[in-house]
């Protein structure tokens, strides 16, 4: 509830003053002049949109009230650069809400993160385009963790033979159909660690630009259903989920695909992945990531695991495994505005190339953030990465790393 304005608690303070003057103006003057001198005073008057989106601390531009108290939503622009799709743009609204906190997670020192839900839609250039709701929720004092998406999308990619006997081949293909992604988490005890079971389903049309590159392929590589179930370890002692500043986020996922569950094949899905953020000083925060993916058994080309760096476009590097480590530097030059480099390096492996034989793949880029909203830890920027063969810029909203 808001505190009283000024002049109300100046005239809640008075009120047996203002008794006393009412008596003696009814008995001394006319009922008209006494009804015009007890007018009640104006409520205060209701803040414009633009008040709601500037700090009144130090007045700048801030959606921390519009989005957490007015419970209004960030309207993320969506422009896409990725390579594998061409540009393209699009929107979504995304709402936050603060999630209940007791007193006991307040003296731990936690800070539950807020609840945030939206949804959104894009397209790009080449025929790509997609929608799609999401949530993640903080229940019971964070005791509880749920993370979920819903969708529709009609993708447009190159998948890239290896070339190990024959010449290197970019060959075109169409996925369209629907997806879903369900997780549920529980805290162990009191510590940072939670265990969870997910599943994931996704029902696609896939086919190819020319029909003749089907020769590339086994049958089975185009499954349309995959339906999975796995278990979720995740370790989070991060100070804030959104753009973090301190600790670490380590994860395990693994994931079953059987035709028992709905799935047309059967493999597995597994990735391993740590984020660590590491203050220096005052102005400066090192983060760090390793991530780790495999899907062995009859995977669908399409869900074989890509390497995964800002400035690679998405596909390009595809095998059985891949592996990727990234450092980013942040300087938080004020209050509001810092600055960052980044580079990274990922290899893909498994079915025709060994590890030691995979070549390594490097990405480096800047960028810069603006804290948007404080209450939240929020920061928004824009990414610009190249690598060997692409360059892309990113608009991001919070971490660039999922």
């Amino acid at each position: 509830m808001c505190a009283p304005a000024p002049a109300t608690r100046h005239i809640m303070a008075s009120l047996p003053l203002i008794r006393f003057a009412a008596w003696a103006t009814l008995t001394l003057v006319p009922l008209g002049a006494a009804a015009q001198t007890l007018e009640p005073p104006a409520p205060p008057a209701k803040e414009t949109f633009w008040q709601l989106m500037h700090d009144p601390n130090d007045h700048a531009i801030d959606m921390s009230r519009w989005l957490l108290q007015h419970k209004g939503a960030l309207i993320v622009p969506i422009i896409i650069t990725e390579p594998a799709v061409g540009n393209g743009g699009g929107a979504a609204a995304v709402f936050f809400k603060p999630a209940k906190q007791s007193q006991a997670s307040k003296d731990r020192g936690e800070r539950i993160p807020p609840n945030i839900y939206g949804f959104g839609a894009a397209k790009t250039q080449n025929g790509t385009y997609g929608g799609a709701i999401a949530g993640e929720f903080h229940f019971r004092d964070d005791q509880w963790r749920y993370k979920g998406a819903i969708g529709k999308a009609s993708v447009n990619l190159d998948f890239y033979t290896q070339g190990v006997v024959l010449a290197p081949r970019k060959i075109g293909y169409n996925l369209d159909g629907i997806f879903s992604f369900q997780q549920v988490q529980r805290r162990l005890g009191d510590t940072p660690l939670y265990a969870g079971i997910r599943w994931l389903y996704i029902d696609l049309d896939s086919s190819l630009n020319i029909e003749s590159n089907r020769q590339f392929f086994k049958p089975r590589d185009f499954a349309s259903r995959a339906s999975g179930l796995g278990a979720v370890f995740e370790y989070d002692t991060r100070d804030n989920t959104l753009t973090p500043s301190r600790g670490v986020l380590s994860m395990v996922e693994t994931t079953f695909y059987a035709p028992g569950i709905g799935s047309d094949n059967t493999f597995q899905s597994y990735r391993a992945h740590t984020l660590g953020y590491i203050p220096l000083g005052q102005r400066f925060v090192l983060g760090l990531r390793a991530d780790y993916r495999t899907a062995p058994g009859d995977t669908p080309f399409y869900q074989l695991p890509s390497v995964d760096l800002r400035g690679v476009s998405y596909g390009r590097y595809q095998d059985r495994s891949v592996g990727m480590v990234e450092a980013e530097l942040r300087w938080n030059a004020t209050r509001r505005w810092a600055a960052l480099v980044f580079g990274g390096a990922g290899r893909a492996w498994g079915k025709k190339v060994s590890f030691g034989d995979a070549s390594t793949e490097t990405s480096k880029g800047v960028g810069f953030r603006y804290l948007i909203a404080s209450a939240l830890g929020l920061y928004a920027g824009v990414d610009w990465a190249w690598s060997q063969d692409d360059h892309a810029w990113y608009i991001q909203i919070g971490s660039a790393w999922r």
